[in-house]
């Protein structure tokens, strides 16, 4: 027998392929229509799930702020369970109270504001008369000429037309329309955020089950300061627009300035916007006081201003401090972003969500920055 030459094999054996010394994630390049088929595939799915998103867009709405107001009222609830009510019963006489102050509000409010809308309609040319006849307007004509009684003429006839009105909503049907969709608008929220409030702690015990057995004490740990901190954010913001709305109609009614259940309802709307509700009221009231009595004007800017300051140091620290606790400078951050990116639900929630993070931050990734005490390999 012959031996084998040394290095036969190697003419025997067949030489590698290309593709063999090539790895798996990048032998799609050698296949130009398949890598361009899953691209485009990919790209089309992102597309029709980018527009169901969009469709979507009013219901996402309605889903955040229901579980948003469910979690408001939970602290309400999980009080009463403590006082030795059920859930079930918690929830009863919350949404009870609720209804009966909503339906009392509606009752009192809605013909008295519909009233004074519809005097303050009527209003408009004596109220610019009397504002012509006033030293502000004698000096604004001084300084800026002519132009402020056309400015004035164009107002009062936008103001006394009822077309021009509706024209901002897009006509009487399009109005009426909005005015029936936030309606339907405002009982879905209230029906999902029930559902939410009584399933609230199975969609916790369920979100907990979704993390690894050894971090679910500290993951419920974290959920719990979480959903407490924005519940107690969400009602201290109702405590806040409500004694807001207070102040305006007391002020008003010492004044003597017209409409002062109608500046007290827009009020409480307004001040529910972070940061920029006072401001931007303390803007509204003052023109509409303008017009009715410049020295009680002047009267109500400087003690909103100075009720702005109070709110501010005083009573925004009271209410605050237990629910949530994070830097000045983060809250206008967040609200800017959250108010850029969703408007003003995205006003509403970028403060407990930018508070969220945080204490995640605090809560996880500091500590275990913090036990880091060997440089790693």
């Amino acid at each position: 027998m012959t031996e084998a030459l040394p290095g036969a094999n190697s003419e025997t054996t067949p030489p590698a392929t290309p593709s063999a010394a090539i790895p798996g994630r990048w032998r799609a390049i050698h296949h130009p229509f398949a890598l361009g088929f899953f691209i485009t595939l990919g790209g089309l799915i992102a597309i029709v799930l980018g527009l169901a998103v969009s469709h979507l867009s009013t219901i996402i709405i309605y889903v955040v702020f229901a579980m948003f107001a469910a979690l408001g009222l939970d602290p309400i609830v999980r009080t009463l369970e403590r006082r030795g009510l059920s859930r079930t019963w918690g929830m009863v006489i919350v949404y009870l109270g609720f209804a009966i102050v909503l339906v009392g509000v509606l009752m009192l409010v809605i013909p008295t504001v519909v009233r004074q809308v519809a005097q303050f309609v009527r209003d408009v040319p004596k109220l610019i008369s009397t504002f012509q006849k006033s030293d502000t307007y004698s000096w604004l004509q001084t300084q800026f000429g002519d132009s402020v009684g056309d400015i004035l003429s164009h107002v009062q006839s936008f103001l006394v037309n009822p077309s021009n009105i509706a024209a901002i909503g897009g006509g009487v049907f399009q109005v009426g329309m909005t005015i029936v969709s936030g309606i339907s608008g405002v009982i879905i929220i209230l029906v999902l955020s029930l559902y939410f409030l009584a399933s609230l702690p199975a969609i916790k015990q369920s979100f907990y089950r979704l993390v690894p057995a050894y971090t679910r004490p500290r993951v419920s740990d974290l959920t719990e300061k979480i959903t407490e901190s924005i519940g107690g954010y969400l009602m201290g913001m109702v405590i806040l627009a409500f004694c807001n709305a207070t102040f305006v109609g007391i002020l008003f009614l010492i004044l003597g300035l017209p409409f002062p259940l109608l500046l007290s309802v827009v009020a409480f709307l307004i001040t529910l916007i972070p940061l920029v509700g006072t401001v931007l009221f303390w803007v509204i009231g003052s023109v509409v006081a303008l017009f009715a009595d410049p020295m009680g004007a002047l009267i109500f800017a400087i003690a909103y201003l100075v009720y702005m300051q109070v709110e501010a140091y005083i009573l925004t620290p009271r209410v605050m401090n237990r629910a949530i606790s994070i830097p000045g400078a983060l809250v206008v951050i967040g609200a800017l972003v959250g108010g850029t990116l969703l408007g003003l639900l995205g006003a509403l929630v970028a403060i407990p969500v930018t508070a969220s993070v945080l204490l995640i931050l605090k809560a996880v990734v500091i500590p275990r920055q913090d036990a880091k005490t060997v440089p790693e390999d």
